[in-house]
This record gives C-alpha cells, structure tokens and sequence, in this order.
C-alpha cells in the first residue's frame, strides 16, 4: 500500500528498501536453470563450434588459393625459361605445399558433411584444379581428370610425430587416412579457368616465336568449349556463366591462330606478340569487355 506524505510525496514500499541485484539473484537462486534453457546453450555450443571451423576452413582456402596462384605464375615462366624441367619441378613443390594444406582441411572435415562447408573451401579447390590442371597440360598436352585429382588428395599419416600425437589420442579414434574429393562443379569451375591461363600461355608462346603452341592451343580448347556447350544451360549457374569468358579465350586464340596463318610470313617474330595483342584489344572493345 502506497501512503501520501505532504503534498504530492509518495513513501516507498517495504521491498523497495532492496537493491535490484539482490532481489535477481535471489530469483535465480530460487529458479534453477530449466531443461530448455539447458539445451539452448548446447546449442549455442554447437553453432559456435561450426562457425569457428568455418572460419578456419575460409582461412586455409585463402591460403590454397594464394599459393595456386603463384604456382600459376610461375608455369607462365615455362615457355620463356631455358630449362622448362626446373620450372615443372619447383611447381610440384609448391603443389605439395598447396596439398598440405589441402590435407588439414580434410583433417577438420572429419566426420561432418562436407557440403555443409562447400562455400568456404570451393574457392580454394577451384584455384587448386586450375593450378593442377595447368601443370598437366604442360607435361602432357592433355587434361587431368577428376579421378586423377582425387588421387593426389589422399592423405596417410607419415611423419612421426604425426603418429606419436596419434597414438597418444587414440581414445579420439581418429583415422589414419584423411581424404577430400573434389567435386564435380569445383573440377568444371577450374577447367573454365584454365582456359584463361591458356590464352595467355598462347600470348606468351607467340611472344617468343613459338608458332607451333597457338594451333595446338586452339584445338584442345575447341574440345573443351565443345565439352561445356554439351552442359548448357542445365548445369548449375556457375558453370553456365563462366561458358562466355571461355568463349571470349578461344576467339582470343582462334584470332591468333588467323594472324599467324595469313599474316605470320610477313610479320618478324618479335612484332607477332604486339600484333597480336592489339587485335585482342580490338575484340574485347567491340564485346564490350573491360
């Protein structure tokens, strides 16, 4: 009961005389943590856990891609080097490194599902495939496979301390064998972007009087835009997008190819690469490219 005192004055409840925080904790001693407040914070747990392994998973595809990418720039060297088996040898030391890396990625995906954290690796596998694909086509003159992709992304336990740090956490039963398969959208996504980094192995070739690698480029990616047209529009958005940069590749190629074929006896071999660069400044205003 509230009583007037004077004019307009108000005396303060009994309970009143207490302070906030006494009365709230004396409410959670009085009201222990409910079964539902329980498994909220088990699931604040859980999705805390996730989103830190997210992140790591986005940090360690950075660095793929990082590293892939230097690995490409250094295969660009190849046709310029004096001795190309260097190059190829120090890129597959690199590509060890990138695969390191690829292995601690398998390592935190073990036991969940994999497409749970496809976005934060997916750009990092496709710079991979790119990277991976491009040395192949060096050695081979050919394209790597899925299969053959997968293969190098099988992972044992070797070093020993390695093995010590997993016979001392057996109790965790951890295998000795990680994996991570590349899938089929990352390996079409990578062979899409190879065709850049061919286009500009095809600058580079004409730059150095090599007439020979411009046809022999031209046909592997007509097989390869021939291979996408066959997916169309039916496969997933990205692939369907990046079909017009392979197309814009081939032209670039293709055009090179006309100019060496009507224009190559009559031209010095250290004007082709200016000539040639300057028609594809042409074509890419006439498309409307930046």
């Amino acid at each position: 009961m509230v009583y007037l005192i004077g004019s307009g004055g108000f005396r303060k409840r009994k309970h009143d005389n207490f302070p906030h925080g006494q009365r709230r904790e004396e409410k959670e001693n009085v009201n222990p943590p409910s079964a539902l407040m329980t498994s909220f914070k088990s699931f604040q747990l859980e999705l805390d856990t996730r989103h830190d392994k997210y992140e790591r998973l986005v940090k360690l595809s950075r660095d793929i891609t990082i590293e892939s990418k230097r690995t490409i720039f250094l295969l660009h060297r190849f046709t310029s080097a004096p001795n190309g088996e260097e190059i190829l040898n120090e890129s597959e030391v690199k590509l060890d490194a990138v695969r390191r890396k690829i292995k601690q990625v398998a390592q935190e995906l073990i036991g969940e599902d994999m497409y749970q954290f496809h976005r934060a690796i997916s750009p990092g596998l496709q710079e991979y495939v790119e990277a991976v694909s491009f040395q192949y086509f060096i050695k081979t003159r050919s394209l790597i496979s899925v299969e053959e992709i997968n293969k190098q992304l099988i992972f044992t336990v070797e070093d020993r301390e390695e093995t010590t740090n997993m016979t001392s956490n057996s109790h965790d039963k951890q295998p000795h064998t990680w994996s991570l398969k590349v899938t089929p959208v990352d390996y079409l996504l990578g062979v899409a972007d190879l065709t850049g980094e061919l286009m500009r192995l095809c600058i580079s070739s004409v730059g150095n009087g090599d007439i020979d690698t411009p046809f022999e480029l031209s046909q592997f990616l007509r097989q390869i835009y021939d291979g996408f047209t066959f997916i169309g529009n039916t496969g997933p958005y990205e692939v369907s997008k990046k079909l017009y940069t392979l197309k814009q590749s081939l032209a670039k190629v293709e055009n090179a190819c006309y100019t060496l074929k009507v224009r190559g006896s009559e031209i010095p071999k250290h004007m082709l690469a200016d000539v040639f660069s300057s028609k594809t400044e042409l074509i890419d205003q006439e498309e409307g490219l930046p």
